[in-house]
């Protein structure tokens, strides 16, 4: 007995050890509110931290993330959206909280739904198709998210059986829906760009870092026109620090929201470890500077490496930097709704290029 009660101390005391420590401090910046989080080193903590923060619609104006051996130290300058420090202690002590236990990161219920994700060419009209086949096939869309970036288009579709507003288990269902919206995704038959759909299996993961994986895995970063240059408005660079043994990385480009969350979620999933960064704004301009490694210790080892990295990075500044009209509409849920709404935008000729959509309490946002 003595022996048990020993390790459950000592299991205690490893817990203690490996759970990120928060310290959240708004006396030392007139302008900011500093985030302190020390940590054990792991892979993907850095992202947890950061995917918090901008899941709370925070604004990360600088930041400075160390590894000194097995520990890291990260503080974030944050603010919300209008620039202001924060006050309301319900949100500090969620910040807290969060951090400092495990955190999938998931914005949404998802239990009692069918999750889909979907890959294709994207186009006019692709979306007032996709939610006319699951109108028809009887299916209710209660969350989704769909990015288009380079000519291609990545989706996370959340569904339940408009009649019984259970989730869809049928097989045979299941592959009826999949294969109907193949046929929409798919485009011009090009069989590089094939479309792919399936019931998403980890729905534990964060839908827009998912949505990152997808369009990474569909390589979208390589698809680019003949006619179509690296956009100016971003500026990648990367370079070996030899005697050091890191690959260093400077990302430049127009500021906006959960920007670091899309350039960390890329290297965490590309397998990078961060070991040193800093983050900078200045009134609508990002300088994000990071040193970086392989899992297993070592920096980018070749040219072709190195081009892989900047084009990935490019991509996932561009991804969510969408130009247009941006167009909230809120009404009262029904069958058919998504499918009304987007058929006006084919009819007149408009691309949807990002889209949020959302239930609750009988309205549909």
């Amino acid at each position: 007995m003595a022996m048990k009660g020993y390790l459950d101390e000592y299991e205690k005391l490893v817990i203690r050890m490996n759970t990120p420590r928060v310290v959240i401090d708004n006396g030392v910046c007139s302008s900011a509110t500093i985030v302190k989080v020390d940590s054990p080193r792991g892979h993907g903590i850095l992202l947890e931290a950061v995917q918090i923060l901008t899941d709370l619609n925070l604004s990360i104006k600088k930041a400075y993330i160390s590894s000194d051996g097995r520990w890291n130290m990260d503080v974030f300058h944050v603010t919300d959206l209008n620039g202001n420090k924060l006050n309301d202690q319900s949100v500090l002590s969620y910040i807290e909280q969060s951090i400092e236990t495990v955190y999938y990161g998931e914005n949404i219920e998802v239990n009692g739904l069918t999750a889909l994700e979907l890959t294709g060419t994207d186009r006019i009209g692709l979306l007032s198709e996709m939610f006319a086949v699951l109108s028809d096939l009887n299916c209710d869309v209660v969350d989704a998210k769909l990015w288009t970036h380079n000519g291609r288009v990545a989706s996370m579709i959340y569904l339940k059986d408009c009649s019984s507003g259970s989730p869809i288990l049928d097989s045979h269902r299941i592959s009826k829906i999949e294969g109907r919206l193949k046929n929409v995704l798919n485009g011009d038959n090009d069989v590089k760009s094939a479309a792919k759909t399936c019931v998403s299996v980890d729905m534990m993961t964060h839908i827009e870092r998912r949505l990152h994986q997808l369009m990474f895995e569909d390589r979208d970063y390589e698809k680019r026109s003949k006619k179509q240059e690296r956009s100016p408005m971003v500026v990648v660079t990367v370079q070996n620090w030899a005697e050091r043994g890191y690959s260093v990385v400077n990302v430049h480009c127009r500021d906006r929201t959960k920007l670091l969350f899309d350039v960390v979620c890329t290297l965490t999933d590309m397998e990078y470890a961060v070991f040193h960064a800093t983050i900078n704004t200045s009134e609508d301009q990002a300088h994000l500077e990071f040193y970086i490694r392989h899992k297993d210790g070592s920096p980018i080892s070749s040219e072709a490496e190195r081009q892989r990295v900047i084009q990935c990075l490019e991509a996932a500044v561009e991804r969510r930097a969408s130009e247009g009209v941006r167009l909230e509409l809120r009404h009262p849920d029904k069958q058919g709704l998504l499918a009304e709404v987007t058929r006006t935008f084919r009819e007149n000729g408009l691309n949807v290029t990002r889209t949020e959509i959302s239930t609750s309490c009988g309205m549909a946002t």
